[in-house]
């Protein structure tokens, strides 16, 4: 969900992004509805269903999953539409290359997250925010609103007053960095905002029990003022470089939790 596709019964407040919002407290999953589409795509994520192999005949996926031909059809559509399955004439269905997959789609974001470990999730997204998040806080300090800073300062306050409530301080955080993005007015870089906001989520949480563990909490909300100071000043290249300073310890407080065992704990969860 782009930052600009809002409905109309989205009410304009000052105080208010309906999209962020809507990132941040997304509503309930759909989830039971196509249990089948989702632990078909779980399967193919892990490799029961090798990229390139062609998936079994259609008899065996009705036997193996006690369904029905319309039940195996309509998620072999969504499938296809995510681009994780290819049907050819004469050839059957196969797996695609990882490489066609819709990374930015909802199910397939849910099924790494519940497939691949923490560390290993946390390592590929961190490049990605490397690459997005320094150039979209310079981007905001040139184009942001008062109204975006006063929502900016305001995610920020929320951090600080969060204490020792780890929820609070996850979703004000998450509000802090979507109110970056949102406040670039780019919507290329607001595509990106579901795959960031539902990643981050478990990495914000990791990288929270890392700054316990080391007791950077102080630190790491100054480093968020830095960030939001260079912004204010309408500063760019100051704040590309305090986002990136913040991005880079972000992951090595996930290291540290890692290491610590806290993110053992937090992959049972």
């Amino acid at each position: 969900m782009a930052f600009s596709n809002l409905s109309a019964d989205d009410e304009y407040r000052p105080d208010h992004n309906p999209a962020v919002e809507r990132l941040i407290s997304p509503p309930p999953s759909a989830k039971g509805d196509s249990s089948l589409l989702h632990q078909i795509g779980r399967e193919i994520v892990i490799g029961d269903y090798p990229p390139e192999a062609r998936m079994p005949d259609e008899a065996s996926m009705l036997a193996r999953y006690d369904i029905t031909r319309t039940a195996l059809r309509e998620a072999y559509s969504q499938l296809t539409a995510k681009g994780m399955i290819v049907a050819k004439p004469k050839v059957g269905t196969s797996v695609t290359s990882p490489i066609f997959w819709n990374m930015l789609d909802p199910d397939v974001l849910l099924w790494h997250l519940e497939s691949r470990p923490l560390e290993d999730i946390a390592m590929s997204l961190h490049p990605l925010r490397r690459m997005i998040e320094p150039g979209a806080a310079a981007l905001a300090a040139q184009l942001r609103t008062t109204d975006e800073l006063a929502r900016l300062e305001r995610a920020y306050e929320q951090m600080q007053g969060a204490g020792p409530d780890a929820e609070a301080l996850i979703a004000a955080d998450l509000r802090f960095h979507l109110e970056i993005l949102s406040a670039t007015h780019n919507p290329f870089i607001g595509a990106f905002n579901t795959l960031l906001s539902t990643v981050m989520l478990r990495t914000l949480r990791l990288g929270w029990d890392g700054v316990d563990d080391a007791a950077l909490k102080p630190a790491r909300l100054l480093q968020h003022e830095d960030v939001l100071e260079a912004i204010r000043r309408q500063n760019p290249d100051m704040a590309r470089m305090r986002m990136e300073i913040l991005v880079d310890d972000s992951l090595k407080d996930i290291m540290h939790a890692l290491g610590s065992g806290a993110g053992k704990r937090q992959q049972g969860r």
